[in-house]
Parts: structure tokens; C-alpha cells; sequence
């Protein structure tokens, strides 16, 4: 282990309010609110910590359009190999988008965050959705038992790793509050450190969940058309940590898709006005020793 790991490990955690330790006493969690955004490879992760962000949580759906699939389909080691390889790339703490952590039972979800924690990374997710169609959402009792599990296998790793617990009842047609904060409150009393409902409707909503799970720091989802809250709304709600999932992928990919657009349709190339300019981007990118320029 090294100190590298428990120095980002406890800067993240300083950054959400919470004690170096568990059982510690948290700070209020609705002061200090940050934007954690979501790379989806190195190259993106050096130009966010570049431009001054603390830290970053990759993305499960901008991971998976990287490897030309949609997301979820990716498999436990490719994710854990993507974790390991933004960890390397920059400087700043590092979380995980680790999805249901690969598996219904608890043991797959200890088991993925023993492994996860091993890639570099200090901090990972476990949610309740389940994958299935059929029945989307855990059933509540089963969906704490996994979140306990990954707390305990998070509290065994030789560094503090910040477990953020989710539910995903607004992401699949349960728009049912009462039972979002239920499951909320039921997983910080399981072990959770951060807590997550991705999709509430408005801040009304984020208010309510965040005076209801409170002193636990809660993350929410931006970027949702619709929902543009800004940074000073998302605060003054309670909020501690604000990410955007694949978002800022898809920006970079509507602007892919626009170019090739023009230069299908218009056999024109005014895009490259908007274009970074190499020397910038290059300018983020963390050379290597003996490392030849090829473009």
C-alpha cells in the first residue's frame, strides 16, 4: 500500500466532510459542496485534474462508449482495468462508478470492492438496481445486505475508501420519494458514507433527501436536461458533491458526431474553429521519459 493511496484516500474524504476513520464525527454535509466530473479515459482524466478539479469518478457509460457498447455491458476486469488506468493517470482521488458491483450476492459485491480498491483507486459505488428488467430494483432488504457488504470489505482495505451507496428508483420509473429516502437512511445505517439518488425531479426533492439522511453527505446527478441546477441551487439544497455520469462523454461525442455531420452533408470543415489546439491539449498530458512526438 502505498502512502500515495491513503494521502488521496483521506483528501477525499476530507472533501466530503467525513473522518479519516469511520465512527469519527461528521462535519455538516452541506458545506464545501464540489463538482466531481466524470472522465472516461486517461487522456480526459489529465484535462480535468489539469484544469484544477480535486478529484474524479469515471463513468460506467462513458467507459462503455469508449469500447463501442452500451452501457452496463462492460465486464468486472475491463472496469477494474479502466479504474486502474485513470488511478495512474493524474494526481487527484479517484471513485468509481462500479455499478451493482458485478453480481446480486454479497459476496461478488465484497469481492468487487476488495479488487476495486486494489486498482489505485479511494472511493466506489455500490447500487441497487439489479439489472434485470423483469425486477429492476433489489428488494429493499436485499439491497441493504449488499450495501453492508460492501462496507465491510471497504472497512478491510488498508486505506480509508469512501463507499457511496445508491438507489436507482428514479432511473427506472419508481418515482416514489418515501421509499428513495428509506433505502438511503437504511444504507447509511449499513455503512454507507455517501449517498446517491440519481434522477430526483427537482430541488425540492434533493432538499428533502438531503435533510433526511443528514450529517451523511449526498451526491447528485447533473447534467440532466431539464434539471439545470447550478452549483450555488445544488448547496443551498444540502448537497456536498455534485458528478455528471457520461455527460460530458457525450458532449465530446455530439461533437464527433457534428463534425463528421458537416463533412458528410456540407463538405465543409468550419468544426475545427471550435477544435482545442494541439499544443493545449498536449500541454495536459503527463509526458514520459524519452517519449518521441509523432504528430
Amino acid at each position: 500500500m502505498s502512502a500515495t493511496q491513503i494521502e488521496k484516500a483521506k483528501k477525499f474524504r476530507a472533501l466530503h466532510g467525513l473522518p479519516a476513520t469511520a465512527g469519527a464525527p461528521i462535519q455538516a454535509a452541506g458545506q464545501g459542496t464540489f463538482i466531481i466530473p466524470n472522465p472516461w479515459d486517461a487522456g480526459s482524466a489529465r484535462i480535468l485534474a489539469g484544469l484544477g478539479f480535486e478529484a474524479l469518478a469515471t463513468t460506467s457509460a462513458g467507459f462503455a462508449f469508449s469500447l463501442g457498447r452500451r452501457n452496463g455491458i462492460a465486464t468486472r476486469d475491463e472496469v477494474l482495468a479502466h479504474c486502474r488506468s485513470i488511478a495512474e493517470a493524474v494526481d487527484v482521488p479517484v471513485a468509481a462508478d462500479l455499478e451493482n458491483c458485478f453480481g446480486g450476492d454479497p459476496k461478488t459485491v465484497a469481492e468487487t470492492i476488495r479488487l476495486a480498491g486494489a486498482t489505485g483507486i479511494v472511493g466506489g459505488s455500490v447500487e441497487d438496481a439489479s439489472g434485470d428488467d423483469r425486477r429492476p430494483i433489489y428488494d429493499h432488504a436485499h439491497a441493504v445486505e449488499r450495501v453492508a457488504a460492501a462496507a465491510e470489505a471497504a472497512r478491510a482495505l488498508p486505506f480509508p475508501f469512501t463507499l457511496t451507496a445508491r438507489t436507482e428508483n428514479f432511473l427506472h420509473g419508481r418515482a416514489d420519494l418515501d421509499d428513495t429516502i428509506r433505502r438511503l437512511q437504511a444504507f447509511a445505517a449499513a455503512g454507507a458514507d455517501v449517498l446517491f439518488a440519481p434522477g430526483l425531479p427537482n430541488l425540492e426533492a434533493i432538499k428533502t433527501v438531503c435533510a433526511s439522511v443528514a450529517p451523511r453527505p449526498v451526491n447528485v446527478l447533473a447534467g440532466i436536461k431539464g434539471l439545470a441546477f447550478s452549483v450555488a441551487d445544488l448547496a443551498a439544497a444540502g448537497v456536498r458533491r455534485i458528478s455528471l455520469g457520461g455527460v460530458l462523454s457525450r458532449v465530446a461525442l455530439g461533437a464527433l458526431i457534428g463534425a463528421a455531420r458537416e463533412m458528410r452533408e456540407k463538405g465543409t470543415f468550419s468544426f475545427v474553429d471550435q477544435a482545442a489546439p494541439s499544443a493545449e491539449v498536449g500541454g495536459f498530458m503527463a509526458a514520459t521519459r524519452n517519449q518521441a512526438r509523432t504528430a
